[in-house]
């Protein structure tokens, strides 16, 4: 795979980082996401944005392209029909990766519908290819058993039909209880679309959302002070700083 040969935004200079993936939906092509890969390339102009578009044909729109056979929300089959997909992704991820030089956890997929699907699973069945996954209007084939490694981010509208959003609902409290790194938004008034207000709250959480690992880390290194205060101490004053013979 060579980069020039798929749908992408680079920054204008220099190495770039993070890596965005984005994966459309079905009976789509590359095209679809252009518009969210650029509101994303304009909060992170220095990183790079894939749109590759999918690896199957779809049967029922000639011309469109999808991730694997059927519709998101045909239950038949579906944790096969996405597992039948994953080798491909990973393998385009993992070159991408590679060409640029950027790392597994400053990767991330930003998927809709079909393609947040498969972000989804293959984020948690590959748990060292990306470091977070941007899910609108998705959901899992099959729910975790285990604590994803990546941070989760799922945005659904409240209206979608095709996808309904209890997905979500159903797929951040499994996730919740996994301890795993997760934010969920669902939304009033929006359908199965990639719709901005969807893109926005996505943004937002991937610019301000602390995963637990991290803060872990920090408590981790932060030296240890003691909780417990004898009652002579309290109201008094900071004893002096020693001297300085050097001064």
């Amino acid at each position: 795979m060579h980069l020039d040969s798929v749908l992408h935004l680079m920054p204008r200079q220099g190495a770039p980082s993070p890596l965005y993936v984005y994966l459309h939906g079905a009976g789509s092509t590359a095209l679809a996401m252009v518009q969210v890969a650029d509101r994303f390339a304009q909060t992170y102009p220095q990183a790079a944005h894939l749109m590759p578009d999918g690896f199957v044909a779809d049967d029922a729109a000639p011309g469109m392209r999808g991730w694997f056979p059927g519709a998101a929300g045909d239950e038949s089959g579906l944790a096969e029909r996405v597992a039948s997909s994953m080798p491909a992704l990973v393998l385009f991820v993992r070159d991408a990766q590679r060409q640029l030089g950027v790392t597994p956890l400053a990767t991330a997929l930003v998927g809709f519908s079909q393609g947040a699907i498969v972000a989804l699973e293959v984020a948690q069945a590959h748990p060292d290819l990306v470091g977070r996954v941007v899910a609108i209007g998705g959901r899992y084939a099959t729910l975790p058993s285990a604590s994803p490694k990546a941070v989760i981010h799922m945005v659904h509208g409240k209206d979608d039909a095709a996808v309904p959003a209890r997905h979500a609902v159903e797929a951040a409290t499994r996730l919740l209880a996994l301890g795993a790194d997760v934010t969920a938004d669902v939304v009033p008034g929006i359908g199965h679309a990639p719709h901005p207000a969807l893109v926005e709250r996505a943004l937002g959480h991937l610019q301000t959302f602390l995963p637990r690992r991290i803060w872990a880390e920090a408590l981790a290194s932060a030296p240890l002070m003691g909780t417990r205060a004898d009652s002579r101490d309290l109201g008094r004053p900071a004893s002096p700083p020693a001297a300085n013979d050097s001064t």
